[in-house]
């Protein structure tokens, strides 16, 4: 007479024996459990939570990808708005707080840093090559970078302040885990002896 171990078709699983749910066989797998509903007292810390909770999409540039669009798309910009308005203006601003605020959101949490310095490099060359000459050559084009530089200050300043601030929130909300081996967390914390 053959007996079948295997359980075939829809039903409950065999209830494990009494050496557990590992020598029975049965695993199960993890559900994600629900969030629960955040306390009434601290309207912060319900912000903070859903924040974390809320779906976010994945960085995935690295620092110098971050760079590369910032300064890319700037310089696009730039160029579109040279083309259009004889040199850099609103256009060119606009574009690089936009291309600031992405590279901010997207850039990887181990590269965070790159965003907030990418963002006046990539204003710098995006004025440089996208500055209105004036019909002066060499020395004309200098004067116009110049002068580009001097009257955008305040796109620069908003895009690479915004960028700082995207950064500077998403290290608080990043979640900073510390792993310290166990000889170091069983030794009592003390002065070294001299």
């Amino acid at each position: 007479m053959d007996q079948h171990s295997a359980h075939s078709g829809p039903g409950p699983s065999p209830a494990p024996g009494p050496g557990g749910e590992a020598a029975a066989g049965v695993y199960r797998a993890a559900r994600p459990t629900a969030a629960a509903p955040p306390p009434p007292g601290n309207p912060v810390a319900a912000v903070v939570r859903r924040l974390r909770a809320a779906q976010r999409p994945r960085p995935r540039l690295t620092g110098l990808g971050t760079g590369l669009l910032t300064t890319v798309v700037t310089v696009l910009g730039g160029l579109a708005d040279s083309y259009l308005f004889d040199g850099p203006g609103v256009l060119f601003g606009v574009v690089f707080v936009a291309v600031s605020v992405a590279g901010a959101v997207y850039v990887r949490p181990y590269d965070l840093v790159a965003a907030p310095v990418a963002a006046p490099i990539a204003f710098a060359v995006g004025i440089a090559l996208s500055a209105d000459d004036g019909g002066g050559g060499l020395v004309g084009h200098l004067i116009g970078v110049f002068t580009g530089l001097a009257l955008m200050t305040g796109w620069l300043y908003t895009g690479t302040a915004l960028a700082a601030l995207i950064v500077s929130v998403r290290a608080l909300l990043r979640p900073w885990r510390r792993r310290r081996s166990r000889r170091c967390s069983a030794a009592p914390r003390g002065r070294s002896p001299r």
